[in-house]
């Protein structure tokens, strides 16, 4: 029987970097994933693919609205959708052969088949040929992530009725996508779409979208998508989803209380995510589960079962890669006597739409809702020297301080580059920098983290110099 220090059950952004960073510190690793490509739903079908058809989507948009604006003349483009899917297919299989060889490189034995415990110490590998592997674990990392979630009275044929995993390997460019979820994975498909000409209809519960982050950047996003052309139904509960040949046709109720119904070929139920334990069998190792399925833990990602810890999605906690990283790396230093920490109010969200939607720390109404005296600075995107030389002037940065300390409590930014603008606030935050600090170091002009300046100095109760 094969003998390991560590062995990681799973192999998406949490595992594959647990499995790294144990080995990087001495110890005999192994990685066990059902699937034959590394990577997990991030670079399989969910953060890498997504980001290469919104890419790709992205730029159609511009050559089709936008390229005449700068002078670019040409005739009217066409969308192949097959060219876009194989062009995501060959990022996919790139970056996931990028993780074999990060495996291979830090000697990192890789197991392909389901992974389930046979004892607190035990692991049994089925490989896809039936045949099966036994070995034996000082410590198990579980990371194996989550699965679309749906409603219950929604059968999924992934033919029309669909989740997000068969939205990026559609056939064709639906006429009219229905998208039942106005978050994050429902909006980045819906724009994918939207600009390759289809007809997008958000159907959401809530009264309004991204309901998880600051209400301003939920109404600036919802203002400007609905000026790209989608439509939104905020409050407004479905009902069924029902297919009849290539039409689909969903029935809710609005908030009024009144039936609505909308017909269309492809329906995309974007309702979140969860845990992924099927086929785990972590009863035999006694590992106990909440009530939504997830891996219970401590404040150390261990479960009840000292030598055996969960990571990522399939812990309490935002899905989110990065955070399953950020965890994958605190769990292999953990092991190792180290005593790392992970700020989870400074783990930043992002949507990738265009403009991008980016965000740390609490929001103004859990700062309200918490009774904590601040002080807000904003500033427009469309002040900004390069906004306007780029195009890109929707959005706006805000920046909320403690209204005493000046201490920086959240940052909330919808614009052109937030997903990598908001890497600027994290870091302060992580400093525990005061607006004042932001606002008095120096950005280069131009650029877009300029206003990440202008609204800390907007912050401090001085004016912003261009605005």
């Amino acid at each position: 029987m094969s003998q390991f220090d560590v062995t990681v059950i799973g192999s998406g952004p949490g595992g594959y970097v647990a499995a790294i960073r144990c080995a990087q510190l001495g110890f005999k690793t192994a990685i066990i994933e059902k699937y034959p490509t590394m990577g997990g739903t991030c670079l399989n079908v969910g953060c890498i693919p997504s980001k290469a058809l919104l890419d790709s989507s992205e730029h159609f948009e511009n050559a089709k609205h936008n390229f005449a604006n700068h002078g670019i003349i040409i005739n009217d483009p066409v969308a192949d959708i097959n060219r876009m899917v194989a062009r995501k297919n060959e990022v996919v299989d790139q970056t996931t052969k990028g993780i074999q060889f990060l495996m291979d490189k830090n000697k990192i034995t890789v197991f392909e088949g389901v992974g389930s415990f046979e004892s607190a110490t035990q692991i049994k590998v089925t490989k896809n040929d039936g045949s099966t592997e036994t070995i034996d674990s000082k410590y198990t990392i579980i990371a194996t992530g989550s699965k679309p979630s749906t409603l219950p009275f929604i059968t999924l044929d992934k033919e029309r009725i669909i989740t997000s995993t068969e939205a990026l390997n559609l056939k064709e460019i639906p006429k009219h996508l229905i998208v039942i979820g106005g978050g994050v994975i429902g909006l980045e498909l819906g724009s994918v779409y939207k600009r390759l000409g289809s007809e997008v209809t958000v159907v959401e519960f809530m009264d309004k979208i991204i309901p998880t982050m600051d209400g301003a950047l939920s109404k600036e996003l919802n203002k400007v998508l609905r000026k790209q052309g989608m439509k939104f139904n905020l409050s407004t509960g479905v009902q069924s989803v029902e297919r009849n040949g290539d039409t689909v046709k969903v029935t809710a109720k609005d908030k009024k209380g009144e039936e609505v119904v909308f017909e269309g070929d492809y329906v995309l139920v974007a309702v979140g995510r969860k845990p992924y334990t099927d086929g785990l069998a972590v009863e035999k190792a006694g590992v106990d589960l909440d009530e939504r399925g997830r891996v219970k833990t401590n404040e150390h990602l261990q479960t009840n079962v000292s030598n055996i810890y969960a990571i990522g999605d399939v812990v309490a906690g935002a899905m989110l890669a990065h955070k399953a990283s950020e965890e994958g790396t605190l769990v292999a230093e953990l092991i190792a006597g180290q005593k790392p920490h992970i700020n989870y109010n400074l783990i930043p969200g992002v949507v990738y739409t265009w403009p991008e939607v980016a965000a740390v720390g609490k929001t103004e109404e859990q700062l309200k809702a918490e009774g904590v005296a601040i002080k807000v600075g904003n500033f427009p995107m469309r002040a900004l020297g390069r906004s306007r030389a780029s195009g890109d002037v929707d959005g706006f940065i805000k920046v909320i301080a403690d209204e005493k300390t000046d201490e920086i409590l959240g940052v909330h930014m919808i614009g052109a580059r937030a997903a990598d603008l908001i890497a600027e606030a994290v870091v302060a935050m992580e400093y525990r920098a005061s607006a004042e600090d932001i606002s008095r170091m120096s950005h280069a002009h131009p650029t877009y983290a300029e206003a990440m300046k202008e609204a800390a100095l907007d912050a401090t109760g001085k004016r912003a110099i261009h605005f």
